[in-house]
């Protein structure tokens, strides 16, 4: 029960548990509107005063822009006006400046014909010179062609006066002091020698010819001179030397073999430059006396180039072959990581197999002790159920007994703790 005291009168009275909840609810709905009445009386005026304050805003913004855009028509009115002040003053530049270039072309055009006439009369003086020049080079020829005249009526006399023999050593002459006339300029290391060294089978060639670099050989040819007199009367021919060429290029172990000749003279075949004749002997030529120096330099050229490629080749080997190398130690560890594995993996596989029988085995001991727990428990569970009572059901000498030494007392008292 409660006591509610009247505020108005003073009276005190009592009321249940359940009006006094009704009243309390009734008081408390009635500040509940009250309130509620008054909060929505303020947000109304609050949104009132926000609608105002956010249309004062909108018409102040409005203002601004309506004012920002009145300036920018007028900006864009005053670029309009420039605009066109300065479009009326392009086109008298454009005027102007069409006059200047009409001018300036026609300055040009002016130019260019007082230089057509400079050339014209530059063209003429070089039409003059060259009249000049062409005849003194025509009196220059026919004065060379008479020195040559001259010279071949000297070879010829001089021919004439040598034996077989000394034709062909004159060739030789010939050929070596071309070689070393540029000896130290051109071939700084080669070896140019004559061969003096006769072979097993009793022959041997005119000259040597071996380069080096950094001590290694890396060309060598074997040269043979051969010339004979005109008043010959047995000719020969240069593939009558071919084979005796080979040979000795073979038992001097030269790389390539080259006949210097000057047989079969007015043969087309062996005037036209130098002769490949490897398709009867490798690595054979045949030349002219011009054609000596050529012909070293070209074939050295040759294999100085291969000798380049073979240095990156050994190098591009030796590359391979560290790579080989690094290859076989990775299969090489790969197999040895790989028997190891193995082992552990076996060591590991057994280990587990033996962990499981000792898993399952103690498995078994967990159900045997479980079984004993169980055991155990149904023999405590008989064991509390044991009472003086049920032991003496059918002796009823020892439940006397019992009864004697408890005097008079219950015989269950303190010990009987199940039912019968």
């Amino acid at each position: 029960m409660h006591e509610i005291k009247c505020p108005k009168c003073g009276e005190v009275f009592q009321v249940d548990e359940t009006g006094y909840a009704q009243l309390l609810t009734q008081v408390r709905d009635e500040a509940f509107e009250e309130e509620l009445h008054k909060r929505a009386k303020e947000l109304e005026a609050k949104n009132k005063s926000d609608i105002q304050l956010a249309k004062m805003e909108q018409e102040k913004s409005f203002s601004e822009a309506i004012s920002d855009m009145d300036k920018k028509i007028a900006d864009r009115d005053l670029e309009i006006q420039k605009l066109k002040n300065q479009i009326a003053m392009n086109d008298s530049e454009k005027k102007l400046a069409v006059n200047e270039a009409v001018s300036d072309k026609d300055k040009e055009i002016a130019e260019r014909e007082a230089r057509i006439i400079e050339l014209k009369g530059q063209l003429k003086n070089q039409e003059n010179e060259s009249a000049l020049k062409e005849k003194s080079l025509e009196e220059s020829y026919k004065t060379q062609l008479k020195l040559k005249d001259d010279q071949i009526e000297q070879y010829k006399n001089f021919k004439a006066s040598q034996s077989t023999k000394m034709v062909g050593e004159s060739l030789e002459q010939h050929c070596q002091n071309q070689f070393n006339s540029i000896r130290m300029t051109a071939f700084p290391n080669a070896y140019f020698e004559k061969d003096n060294k006769v072979s097993e089978s009793g022959s041997k060639g005119d000259f040597i010819f071996r380069d080096f670099d950094d001590g290694q050989e890396f060309i060598s040819i074997m040269f043979e001179m051969k010339n004979e007199m005109e008043t010959t009367a047995t000719k020969h021919k240069n593939e009558d030397f071919f084979k005796e060429l080979d040979k000795d290029r073979q038992e001097k172990g030269c790389e390539y073999a080259v006949l210097v000749s000057l047989l079969e003279s007015d043969n087309d075949y062996y005037n036209n430059g130098i002769v490949d004749v490897s398709y009867k002997y490798p690595k054979m030529y045949v030349i002219r006396p011009q054609f000596f120096i050529p012909m070293i330099t070209l074939l050295r050229n040759a294999a100085l180039n291969s000798l380049q490629y073979q240095k990156e080749l050994a190098i591009v080997r030796n590359q391979q072959l560290d790579l080989v190398n690094f290859e076989s130690n990775m299969q090489d560890f790969k197999d040895a990581f790989g028997k190891n594995y193995r082992l552990a993996s076996e060591k590991f596989q057994t280990a587990i197999e033996e962990i499981d029988k000792t898993i399952e085995h103690l498995e078994k001991v967990k159900k045997n002790l479980l079984s004993s727990e169980n055991n155990l428990r149904l023999a405590n569970n008989k064991a509390e159920d044991l009472s003086i009572k049920k032991l003496t059901k059918n002796a009823p000498s020892v439940k006397q007994m019992f009864d004697d030494l408890n005097k008079g007392e219950p015989l269950d008292s303190g010990f009987d703790s199940g039912e019968e």
